[in-house]
């Protein structure tokens, strides 16, 4: 009898596991787990350096490969253009001086300002501004020298000491002596002549 009681109890006990078993909802297995990037293989003491994003549409006509020549670019500035001959105005030179490499003597001269660029003696940015006047005394030319013309537009960009009044003139020695600056305001443009103590 024990035997059959303890079979009994067997046979009752499969039975509730499985209809318990059979009252459980079906459960999906887990997805498989995502591969992962193999991280960037960094040494100890250097950093992995940043990765360039490389735009086709940022590059446009930059392609390697594609491009020819420079863009042309816009002008910034027009060509300066500088007056036509005339009289500048008379100094008086306190001093003996260098033009064009003759000695002149001190005493008033009248200078005029000519139409001839200073070719090859020309050092400025243009030439149109780099021009020749000439030292008269009693009628007769006695000396030329180049002069630098500064368009009124960049007479402040220059300018450090103060200008002669408008239509006038200002003859100084400069610093250390060995040079005379003849300069002269002319309708807002300054005309500079350096010359050499003879």
């Amino acid at each position: 009898m024990k035997q059959f009681v303890i079979a009994a109890t067997l046979v009752a006990g499969v039975t509730l596991a499985g209809v318990a078993l059979a009252q459980t909802p079906a459960q999906k297995p887990p997805p498989p787990p995502e591969p992962k990037a193999a991280a960037p293989t960094q040494t100890a003491d250097k950093p992995a350096p940043p990765r360039a994003r490389r735009s086709t549409a940022a590059q446009g006509e930059n392609t390697p490969g594609t491009h020819e020549a420079p863009k042309a670019q816009p002008t910034t500035s027009e060509e300066p253009s500088a007056p036509g001959a005339m009289v500048l105005g008379t100094v008086r030179l306190p001093k003996g001086v260098k033009v064009d490499g003759k000695d002149i003597a001190a005493g008033s001269y009248q200078v005029r300002l000519t139409a001839d660029e200073a070719k090859p003696d020309a050092r400025g940015a243009s030439e149109k501004l780099e021009r020749w006047v000439e030292f008269v005394k009693g009628g007769s030319v006695v000396g030329r020298e180049v002069v630098s013309i500064v368009p009124a537009a960049e007479a402040k960009l220059v300018q450090k000491d103060t200008p002669p009044p408008s239509g006038g003139a200002k003859v100084e020695t400069l610093k250390g002596g060995d040079y005379v600056r003849v300069w002269f305001n002319k309708a807002g443009n300054y005309y500079l002549v350096h010359l050499p103590n003879s």
